[in-house]
């Protein structure tokens, strides 16, 4: 059950990044423009999110 769920969330993460590199090219429809925008907000919020987590480890040791 688990690496069913595993390969859903791979194929969800590579069908986004093909939708940003469609959307890059310019010739995208809607659709696919709408999830890479969603696919990069998600990339931020994941990346904000490991940074502020590190910080908070680093910085408790001093």
């Amino acid at each position: 059950m688990l690496v069913l769920i595993l390969s859903a969330v791979v194929l969800l993460v590579i069908g986004g990044c093909v939708c940003v590199f469609w959307a890059a090219r310019g010739d995208a429809p809607r659709w696919a423009r709408s999830v890479a925008r969603v696919t990069l907000l998600g990339s931020e919020l994941a990346g904000s999110a490991s940074r502020n987590a590190g910080s908070r480890r680093s910085g408790s040791g001093d």
